[in-house]
């Protein structure tokens, strides 16, 4: 069978550069040949490309598998781990305050003025205004 397709191809190869050498067209059933071999060839090399990205597909999600499985042991089979030291407890806030200030060389009189003057410039209560840190510009 396979000899049969090639000396049909060869026969169509032929023709087409005969035709071609000497200037002459093709006639409709040498050119129909023509197209359906070389749309053989681009469906079957579309068919070849679709099969290597699914077995590359496959490969690297096995190989994912593979990892997150070994992670997955590799978790069961440590120890367990000491639990971490318990948080440090919060302290609760004053009503209607903001949190901890960072003060850098700053006293706390001078913050506190800080804030008031902020408070009373931007016209907002002290207690809707969040201050992060105060630092010193030098």
């Amino acid at each position: 069978m396979f000899e049969k397709i090639t000396l049909a191809a060869e026969e169509v190869t032929e023709v087409t550069t005969e035709a071609a050498s000497k200037g002459e067209k093709l006639s409709i059933p040498d050119a129909a040949v023509t197209a359906v071999f070389g749309y053989a060839v681009v469906f079957f090399g579309l068919v070849i490309l679709m099969i290597v990205l699914y077995c590359t597909g496959a490969y690297f999600k096995s190989r994912d598998a593979k990892a997150k499985a070994a992670e997955e042991a590799a978790k069961k089979a440590a120890p367990a781990a000491p639990s971490a030291p318990a948080p440090a407890i919060e302290q609760k806030l004053a009503p209607g305050s903001a949190g901890h200030v960072k003060l850098f060389d700053v006293p706390d009189k001078e913050a506190a003025m800080i804030m008031a003057i902020v408070a009373d410039k931007m016209q907002t209560p002290l207690n809707e205004l969040h201050f992060i840190s105060i630092k010193e510009v030098k």
